[in-house]
């Protein structure tokens, strides 16, 4: 049987997207190309899925794609005449099963990836400065263990400047670090030596919002979020506290992550 969105995965050379493990500095020149950008939603989990395709070689990425919205994933990347290279996943989830395996089956051009210390499977195993490149835009990989010890953000330039966070900032919070080798000091770390150093201007997109936000910036981040505005001490403190149940697919998507498309 055909599959409906064969065409619009393959459609282009593999050539116009590479990862590089080479780092360049972090602030460049603004790319030339334009970027497409959809932020999507999964109601269920609460996760935000990033599709990102560069205008000019219609090359594609998606970001902590969701097993559930995969069809409707794709119908959006085949409307926009889009190609999908990459599947990056910021972390192994514990509360959504990821899409990048099914992605893999109905796209064949299509490379898995995540952090290598996620110990998690995939085409791709990422390091702290390497590069994601997809037609003439750049992600730029910051490790930020904390949430989990294998976490990390992606970073571009592109519409102003956008930093794709995971779970370890989120708007006015973070991710819990209680489980999966999460630890509170890390997080903090993370946040404070990596992502607090970015432009103020930078817009935040986390993996999860549970209150009805879809975007921050890192100068709001600094000034407003409650948890990464105490000290270390503290925050640890705050986040050893919690005390929270776990996710309730935790025992089933783990597993199924650990996987990641590969």
């Amino acid at each position: 049987m055909n599959n409906p969105h064969s065409a619009a995965c393959i459609s282009h050379e593999a050539s116009t997207a590479a990862v590089y493990a080479t780092p360049s500095p972090l602030v460049q020149d603004a790319v030339s190309s334009t970027t497409t950008f959809r932020q999507l939603f999964d109601a269920t989990s609460s996760t935000f899925t990033y599709l990102l395709g560069d205008d000019s070689s219609k090359t594609a990425i998606i970001i902590d794609p969701v097993l559930d919205q995969v069809e409707r994933d794709l119908q959006i990347v085949e409307e926009l005449g889009l190609t999908l290279r990459y599947a990056l996943n910021t972390h192994c989830h514990a509360d959504h099963v990821t899409g990048s395996g099914e992605i893999k089956k109905r796209c064949p051009l299509t490379k898995s990836a995540i952090s290598e210390a996620s110990g998690c499977k995939a085409d791709i195993l990422l390091h702290d400065g390497d590069e994601v490149h997809f037609g003439g835009n750049i992600l730029h990989v910051l490790a930020t263990p904390g949430h989990t010890n294998g976490c990390m953000s992606y970073y571009t330039e592109s519409l102003g400047g956008m930093i794709f966070t995971g779970d370890t900032l989120l708007i006015r919070g973070c991710g819990r670090t209680d489980f999966q080798e999460g630890n509170a000091r890390k997080l903090h770390r993370s946040v404070h030596r990596k992502l607090f150093t970015l432009p103020a201007s930078t817009k935040v997109y986390p993996a999860h919002d549970y209150k009805g936000h879809a975007c921050s910036t890192i100068g709001e981040e600094m000034a407003f979020n409650p948890r990464l505005r105490l000290h270390e001490d503290a925050f640890k403190k705050l986040m050893d506290d919690l005390h929270l149940p776990y996710p309730k697919i935790m025992d089933l998507a783990v597993p199924a992550n650990t996987q990641c498309g590969s």
